[in-house]
């Protein structure tokens, strides 16, 4: 039988989660190496860089998290945390231009090199916690050469370079369940689609006979008017699909 609260919670296990934790770590290495009191006095910059990648990072778990209840906030929460990461792409593009360089092009060696870095699934059933820490760590031990290279124009670039893959997932994450809602409708539907289940439950198991017409389960009605009404009747649960009834037989 279908549960009353959809699946939800399962960021660990994206790409974009992954690789968005990468960027956040990546973040906070370069503030912490490029920015000081002399060229950040009030610390806005790396304030708004910090938050703009903290902010995709936990609007990703947020997101998630909502996903068994509401798919609209799902997927509002995965548009904040691409346009978040959006914006912090613009604060590395500044960076790269402010030191007389320009963003490697989409088409440059080190640009796909970057972008296509191997990411490995997260595959741990429990203590998940725990697990994904080893993981993360581990991936971001494998990244560090480019999202955390001493020079700061290729870290700027590498991190502009996983910024457009964690997007591009984004992307495709907020378009599979915008048609998810369109075939299956929200959580409005589905727990409709849950009291049926049960009601279709309890008159399989009860002595409700089946349908004339269709051989579907019946369910007792009373009717509303006509000669009849006020008296009970069996009809087709399939109504107004199928209009097959029986005369409700008294005991």
């Amino acid at each position: 039988m279908t549960p009353v609260i959809g699946h939800y919670g399962g960021y660990r296990k994206t790409l974009s989660f992954g690789l968005t934790c990468l960027v956040y770590h990546a973040t906070t290495t370069f503030c912490r190496r490029n920015y000081n009191y002399q060229n950040d006095a009030l610390g806005k910059t790396v304030g708004q860089m910090i938050g703009a990648a903290r902010s995709a990072r936990q609007n990703i778990v947020e997101g998630s998290s909502r996903a068994g209840t509401s798919k609209e906030t799902e997927l509002k929460l995965l548009d904040v945390a691409k346009a978040s990461l959006q914006e912090l792409a613009g604060d590395y593009e500044a960076f790269i231009v402010d030191a007389g360089d320009t963003p490697w092009s989409e088409r440059d060696p080190k640009y796909l090199k970057a972008k296509s870095l191997a990411f490995d699934d997260f595959t741990a059933k429990d203590d998940l916690r725990h697990e994904y820490g080893k993981h993360i760590l581990a991936m971001r031990k494998r990244f560090a050469a480019a999202l955390e290279n001493e020079d700061p124009v290729v870290a700027a670039n590498a991190i502009l370079a996983t910024i457009d893959r964690a997007c591009a997932l984004l992307h495709r994450q907020i378009e599979k369940i915008g048609e998810d809602f369109r075939e299956q409708g929200g959580f409005t539907e589905h727990l409709t689609k849950v009291r049926l289940e049960a009601r279709d439950a309890a008159i399989a198991a009860s002595d409700a006979p089946k349908c004339p017409k269709c051989g579907g389960p019946m369910r007792k009605v009373v009717a509303k008017k006509g000669s009849n009404a006020g008296n009970p009747f069996w009809s087709c649960q399939a109504y107004p699909n199928c209009t097959g009834t029986r005369k409700w037989k008294w005991t």
